[in-house]
């Protein structure tokens, strides 16, 4: 049975302009870093993208090197925009990235012009796609000088493979000379993809600066910190955890006793906004108007549908976010 999108798709979700471009993304994305690779079950993933656009989520982001295995997350992603999403394609901001290990010898990694249009053409073969919406420095290289680097952006966005082009994981010097290069270039930085949460904060000592001032958007990635402002750590660790797991990104010691005595305060804040744990510390990163969109993951409709919902509160009282802060530096 061919997928027929919800016609009501626009009604709920909120759309904010990213920086001072012309583009505006919905205030929650979707993510594909887990949980859409060759390991994972079709039917699962294939619903949770169903959801995310019926609920009027129009962004989904990839990178060469998603999956398990690499590559294999942009791969599934062009099968189900091909049965499911060709005719929304224009509905759609798809983004990619390159920076990361992707395949063995030296232009398989980091910023080389040479290693990032080669990727990226990799990344629209494996999607079917013949451009990307936004194109992204995964992150920044040491050896490579960052002019270089800009410039394989700048190419890319005129040879027409990404209209727009992004960094991620830069810091606030480099990302503010990433910038100004693109700037002069004439191809302006779009929006940066840094990590940010309640417990992962780096970006509040001067990058958010740097994006206000210079009108670039802000997307952060691991808002609920690999599950940890979730509800699942309350009573432990689960068996199905990412912290379970030894070759997840959230460590077994992250989970310490100090994280799950913030984490039930936090809890018992939320429940009295009316919200999940997990709801409020979205929400929590959406009060900030530098911020965007916020990066969702998710291994199953359920947990998307209780992410949504956070839109339903976004507003924090002035004494709510000092009793936030007293906790969190607590």
């Amino acid at each position: 049975m061919s997928y027929i999108a919800n016609p009501e798709r626009y009604e709920k979700m909120t759309y904010r302009r990213c920086g001072k471009s012309g583009l505006k993304l919905p205030a929650i994305s979707l993510g594909l870093w887990h949980n859409f690779g060759g390991v994972d079950v079709f039917e699962n993933y294939r619903a949770i993208l169903r959801t995310a656009f019926d609920n009027g989520i129009t962004h989904f982001d990839l990178a060469n090197n998603y999956g398990p295995p690499p590559g294999s997350a942009e791969e599934n992603f062009g099968i189900l925009l091909k049965k499911d999403f060709a005719q929304y394609r224009d509905e759609l901001i798809i983004s990619s990235k390159a920076g990361y290990l992707m395949w063995p010898g030296p232009y398989g990694e980091w910023g080389s012009k040479k290693y990032l249009v080669a990727s990226l053409d990799q990344s629209l073969k494996r999607m079917g796609l013949d451009y990307v919406d936004i194109f992204y420095h995964h992150r920044p290289d040491p050896d490579t000088p960052l002019e270089e680097t800009m410039a394989a952006l700048d190419l890319i966005v005129r040879q027409g493979k990404a209209l727009y082009v992004g960094i991620s994981n830069y810091q606030a010097e480099d990302a503010a000379k990433a910038i100004e290069i693109l700037k002069q270039l004439g191809t302006p930085c779009l929006i940066h993809q840094p990590k940010y949460s309640m417990f992962e904060r780096w970006v509040e000592g001067g990058l958010l600066d740097v994006l206000g001032e210079n009108g670039v958007g802000c997307i952060p990635f691991s808002p609920l910190a690999q599950g940890l402002l979730t509800d699942k750590y309350l009573k432990g660790i689960p068996t199905d955890s990412r912290a379970a797991k030894t070759h997840g990104h959230l460590q077994e010691n992250q989970v310490s006793d100090g994280a799950i005595a913030k984490i039930r305060q936090l809890n018992d804040l939320a429940i009295g906004r009316g919200q999940t744990l997990a709801q409020m510390a979205l929400a929590w990163l959406l009060k900030d108007y530098r911020v965007t969109s916020v990066l969702i993951g998710a291994s199953r409709v359920s947990q998307l549908e209780d992410s949504l919902k956070c839109l339903d509160n976004l507003d924090f009282s002035h004494d709510e976010l000092q009793q936030i802060e007293n906790i969190l530096l607590g």
